[in-house]
């Protein structure tokens, strides 16, 4: 079994195989330990009462995995040939493996605006989730960048948290779903505001607010706010796989509903690389379990037919 990522989903698939006798072997992918490793607390994953810190929870995932043999290793997946079986993976252009199940829990990358600042601050108050980090901005002012459905359903959570939410709207008006539309101007502490993009964000060791400018006049402001959520989307790091795997018009690996098959045998898809609706920690964990359990089974189906 050769499971592909190093997140949430990739390393409790691991666990599962590793103790079923499947003899993992894992490639850790471009960034060991998922988005997770630039999370500073997380505080809404079962088992850490007191809150744990990203990279420390994706170090402990780390160890459990080899505890029970996961052979883990570094590597980046650049390309895979899943026309024929057994399933055929490149590992940094040079390396090719061979396996008898695939487990793709390569994840997916938020989307950023690209400042310097943003970059610098990131975890220090600025957040691509706001499931994940409202929690620590509650009383507080904060601002949300996007138009559509995921900036609308951001901020509207955050207003439940937060005194007061401002979502900067780059258009002049918003991409999002009528009902969501309406849940954004209904929302008394809500207020958008239109033509509007970022300049800069500001703080040193902290944010502490953002500057914007208005892209019909040219008019630049400042806002404090304590928390700066970039909600222009994500993108699932999927592209090696086009070619073989049914993706969704966002580039997400197509499953079987209820279950982690893709349209290929042997392969098998969890965590962010097929979920763009919760992206959370806990239900990639989930979906790599489901991963694990199914692979196991397609490997055994398989032993039997050769019998």
């Amino acid at each position: 079994m050769l499971i592909l990522g190093s997140g949430p989903a990739g390393y409790t698939a691991a666990i599962y195989a590793a103790r079923a006798g499947l003899n993992p072997v894992m490639y850790q992918g471009g960034q060991p330990g998922g988005q997770l490793t630039i999370t500073n607390d997380v505080e809404n994953y079962p088992g850490y009462p007191e809150g744990v810190m990203g990279p420390e929870m994706m170090v402990d995932f780390q160890k459990q995995a080899e505890r029970f043999g996961t052979d883990n290793r570094y590597g980046l997946a650049t390309s895979v040939d899943f026309s024929k079986y057994p399933l055929s993976v490149t590992i940094d252009e040079k390396h090719e493996i061979l396996a008898k199940s695939v487990i793709i829990s390569t994840g997916a990358s938020a989307k950023w605006l690209g400042l310097p600042s943003e970059e610098r601050l990131n975890g220090k108050g600025v957040s691509a989730c706001a499931v994940c980090d409202g929690f620590f901005f509650r009383g507080q002012e904060v601002a949300v960048v996007g138009g559509g459905d995921t900036a609308a359903e951001e901020a509207t959570y955050l207003a439940k948290l937060c005194k007061k939410v401002y979502l900067l709207v780059r258009r002049d008006e918003l991409r999002a779903s009528n009902i969501m539309q309406q849940r954004v101007f209904k929302t008394p502490n809500l207020e958008v505001l239109w033509n509007t993009e970022t300049d800069e964000v500001l703080g040193d060791e902290e944010v502490q607010a953002v500057r914007v400018f208005n892209n019909k006049t040219g008019e630049k402001k400042e806002i404090p706010i304590g928390g700066f959520f970039v909600a222009i989307g994500h993108q699932p790091n999927t592209e090696i796989f086009k070619d073989y795997l049914d993706l969704d018009e966002n580039g997400y690996i197509k499953t079987v509903p209820g279950s982690t098959v893709t349209n290929v045998e042997g392969v098998f898809a969890s965590g962010d690389a097929q979920d763009h609706i919760y992206r959370q920690a806990v239900t990639a964990a989930g979906t790599g379990c489901m991963a694990a359990l199914d692979a196991e089974r397609f490997l055994s189906a398989k032993e039997l037919e050769a019998v």
